[in-house]
């Protein structure tokens, strides 16, 4: 019978640690990041739940285009976007289709919902309620960080802890500024946005000799920041209904509603024309600057959808406000000249390197002209028109380029 009863409870252990390795592996040790992967639904849904909360901020500022809501714009927005980045290469480098997987996300989304309550209110009277969550979502994000770097080979150990001490380091300062005045607090959020990415830069940049790469942009991790945009740009769409639905709709609100839907139009078409659905080049370098240009591009695209719903609104006036007309020709600008520096990283720049050339050039004018245009501030519509004819120059110097490499005749052999 004793036998019998430890084969029992041996056979009930072996079962166990089936059931354990089926659903809860340990996180896929550093360098051994997987180079064909599929995104997955969990990502998809973790990436909605993020862009919630950039909604949330885009709100605010259509509220509040003043310098002030601008910088607790850029502020708040360079938070989530950090806790959003952090999440996902996490599940990049360290993930697995599993039940623990699932759970780290849910874990995220528990701290990211209560975050975007506080979001429209983080510069003033829930400033303190929002740095304290804003600190356990660091918090959350350097334990699993923690976690992961428990199964690190001994060339990745020291960048690991520095990056678990920067997190932490984050998490508690982010927790502190609940105690600061507002205006200091959201300067401290800011600078702590500035610090945060120049540290991840450096740790991509200065690996120890000999050591192989911390990260490498695989497919799937193109296709997250891909699709981040795409939601993103679902906000220029939401801009313009929200305008639409405050105002009764005449001939001319109708006509400013859709000129804006071409003008988020154009900002997709610059991105996925000239730099998105591609591989950067493999070098450190070149790595950091894909993805750090994401940031502002990201932004940028939140805010033009956000001066929209003003632009609709005030589709009447002479002129457009200054708010509306230089935020959302600043944000069309920061699209063009964030989409030339993410296509600086790509492998086809170089491949590519006399169209990429002339569109960087191109680029670089017609974002000084987005801001003539802010300048102006001409009316509505006109505005939106002339963000149309801008974003199309670039389309038109790349078509113009490819069909006259189509035309030229191949050199004949010697």
């Amino acid at each position: 019978m004793r036998d019998e009863g430890v084969a029992s409870v041996s056979g009930q252990t072996t079962l166990w640690r089936r059931v354990r390795r089926g659903l809860w592996q340990p996180p896929r040790p550093h360098g051994a990041q997987p180079r064909e992967r599929v995104v997955g639904p969990l990502e998809l849904f973790y990436d909605l739940v993020v862009v919630v909360l950039v909604a949330q901020a885009a709100h605010h500022l259509a509220g509040q285009l003043t310098w002030r809501g601008i910088g607790a714009y850029t502020a708040v927005f360079g938070l989530v976007w950090i806790m959003w980045a952090n999440g996902s290469l996490h599940h990049e480098l360290h993930g697995r289709e599993d039940a623990r997987a699932r759970t780290t996300f849910l874990l995220q989304i528990l701290v990211l919902v209560p975050l975007g309550a506080f979001i429209p209110e983080a510069d003033g009277v829930l400033g303190a309620a929002f740095a304290v969550t804003a600190g356990i979502g660091f918090a959350v994000l350097a334990l699993l960080w923690l976690l992961a770097s428990r199964g690190d080979r001994p060339e990745y150990r020291r960048s690991s802890r520095l990056f678990v001490a920067g997190t932490v380091a984050c998490a508690v300062v982010l927790a502190a500024s609940a105690l600061f005045p507002a205006g200091v607090r959201v300067w401290t959020w800011g600078l702590l946005d500035l610090l945060y990415l120049a540290g991840f830069a450096a740790a991509i940049l200065r690996a120890a000799p000999g050591v192989p790469t911390l990260l490498t942009v695989t497919d799937a991790l193109i296709e997250r920041f891909g699709l981040l945009i795409i939601i993103v740009l679902g906000e220029t769409v939401t801009g313009v209904v929200t305008g639409l639905a405050a105002e009764p709709v005449n001939a001319l609100t109708l006509a400013v509603a859709l000129t804006c839907v071409v003008v988020g139009f154009g900002a997709w078409w610059t991105y996925f024309d000239f730099a998105g659905h591609r591989e950067p080049r493999s070098t450190p370098r070149a790595t950091a600057q894909w993805m750090l240009a994401h940031l502002p591009l990201t932004a940028a695209v939140a805010a033009m959808g956000a001066a929209m719903v003003g632009l609709v609104e005030h589709a009447h006036a002479a002129h457009t406000a200054a708010p509306t007309a230089w935020v959302l020709a600043g944000g069309a600008a920061t699209v063009q000249v964030a989409t030339m520096v993410v296509a600086a990283a790509l492998a086809a720049w170089h491949g590519q390197g006399q169209l990429y050339r002339r569109l960087s050039r191109t680029c670089a004018a017609t974002a000084v002209a987005f801001l003539g245009v802010g300048a102006a501030r001409p009316a509505p519509l006109v505005l939106g028109l002339a963000l149309v004819a801008l974003f199309s120059i670039p389309w038109t110097v790349a078509v113009v380029y490819r069909l006259g490499q189509e035309e030229t005749p191949p050199p004949s052999p010697e």
